[in-house]
């Protein structure tokens, strides 16, 4: 694996990594053993876990672009960009902490950047001024990227720090309304599309 060792391996071998353990345990000296070369190797074409991270959320972003590429118009803007939360967060779901290595990363192919002006154009030709799309693009980002951190940290592996049961006996006495609303809360698809439209509700309310 030493010789000819290229970038898209040490990508595609640092995203296995994560799926198995997690992006905490995603270090260049864990990427380096299991590509069975040394630390040193990894630095010609990733300087350190930064840069290892932009280049996995680069490789991830244009699955991600693809995907977006293939949404036909739909029939309004809410439309167009609620296709858009949902494809985010199925992408970032496919992989172990797959928001996570959003945060802070920064694209490292200028394609992928590129790929947001077909966005701009649906958004503005929809009424939105240039400053509006842009802001609201980033904020469909940041909402997915938040919820899919918390839906992953909630996921069957970690539920067990999640028990309503211990929470609310941490709690002791008092704050009702927050115990209750603990055992309201619901995961996955449900929650997403109510908080979603939520979003969306605001948006549309500066819109008009």
């Amino acid at each position: 694996m030493a010789k000819g060792i290229t970038r898209e391996q040490i990508v595609t071998t640092a995203l296995e990594l994560l799926d198995e353990q997690g992006m905490d345990a995603l270090t260049v000296r864990a990427l380096a053993t299991r590509l069975d070369v040394k630390a040193p190797a990894l630095y010609w074409h990733v300087r350190n876990k930064q840069e290892l991270l932009d280049e996995m959320a680069t490789f991830v972003m244009r699955r991600v672009t693809d995907a977006l590429a293939a949404i036909p118009r739909g029939a309004d803007w809410r439309a167009d960009v609620s296709a858009y939360a949902r494809v985010l967060r199925s992408e970032y779901l496919r992989h172990r902490d797959g928001a996570r290595i959003f945060s802070g990363t920064r694209f490292a192919d200028p394609d992928v950047v590129k790929a947001k002006e077909s966005w701009l154009e649906r958004l503005t030709a929809a009424g939105f001024s240039l400053p509006e799309a842009d802001d609201t693009l980033d904020l469909l980002t940041a909402f997915v990227v938040g919820f899919v951190i918390e839906e992953q940290e909630r996921s069957p592996s970690t539920s067990a720090r999640y028990s309503l049961a211990e929470r609310d006996a941490w709690l002791g006495g008092g704050a009702e309304l927050v115990k209750a609303a603990g055992h309201l809360r619901d995961d996955g698809d449900p929650r997403f599309e109510r908080q979603l439209g939520v979003v969306l509700d605001g948006l549309a309310t500066r819109l008009r």
